[in-house]
């Protein structure tokens, strides 16, 4: 009773919400599976989204609030047509949980794609995705992905798809030479393009190698935004 009357007081426009969350935030987990993603690539992001979700302090993280737990997905993508989930819904209340979704996304395996880039189709998919969890009191699409959208809607042109209105898209670009040597500033497209929402971000991997390092410094700023367990302590709120 106590935590709840102190979110109320914190956060007022939530108090509806709070009375019947059943999470505390939805976590969606978007792939980049495209013809720009080798086997060795595709399988350092897959692990390494496994290993980041087993990093030390994400785990605490997740599994700050067992009562209003964080639920996660994960999904690839690539054309416009083609997004497949890897792990559906799950919500994390345990370490045991987290170590059977971890289990369950290493045992995934690659199924041939569309080799193009439809970041747009990939938003509307995860978006969709997202709308599945009404009761909890954040949404946040987590988009990784080494290139530019080359087909279907361009993502900036999604602003009034009703499945995207109040959800927050970060981004996580894998930065990596072309064939001529030269690196496209993805991040600064990802900034440009991609995100949305308040408080998105684009955090950057300096190619796949360095996916997993950035996917944990990418879910500890995610998750850090609403673990609400260090209420109790209100001068700790704005550090």
């Amino acid at each position: 009773m106590k935590l709840f009357i102190l979110l109320t007081f914190l956060f007022p426009a939530f108090a509806p919400a709070l009375a019947q969350a059943e999470c505390r935030q939805a976590l969606a987990l978007g792939l980049d599976v495209s013809g720009s993603v080798d086997s060795r690539e595709y399988v350092l992001q897959r692990n390494g989204l496994a290993a980041a979700l087993q990093n030390d302090e994400v785990q605490k993280s997740l599994l700050a609030m067992p009562a209003a737990p964080v639920m996660l997905v994960v999904y690839e993508w690539s054309g416009v047509d083609h997004q497949r989930i890897l792990v559906n819904w799950q919500a994390v209340t345990t370490a045991q949980d987290l170590e059977n979704f971890t289990a369950s996304l290493i045992n995934t395996n690659r199924m041939k794609t569309d080799p193009s880039t439809a970041i747009g189709s990939s938003i509307i998919f995860g978006a969709r995705l997202l709308s599945q969890q009404k009761n909890c009191w954040s949404h946040t699409l987590d988009l990784s992905g080494d290139g530019p959208s080359n087909f279907g809607p361009l993502p900036r042109s999604l602003p009034n798809h009703p499945s995207i209105h109040q959800i927050t898209v970060n981004g996580l670009a894998v930065e990596t030479e072309n064939l001529t040597g030269k690196t496209f500033d993805l991040t600064k497209y990802y900034e440009a393009e991609v995100i949305r929402g308040q408080g998105a971000f684009v955090e950057k991997a300096a190619g796949f190698d360095a996916f997993e390092a950035a996917m944990v410094r990418k879910l500890l700023r995610e998750l850090r935004g609403l673990n609400l367990s260090q209420l109790d302590e209100p001068t700790n709120y704005h550090q």
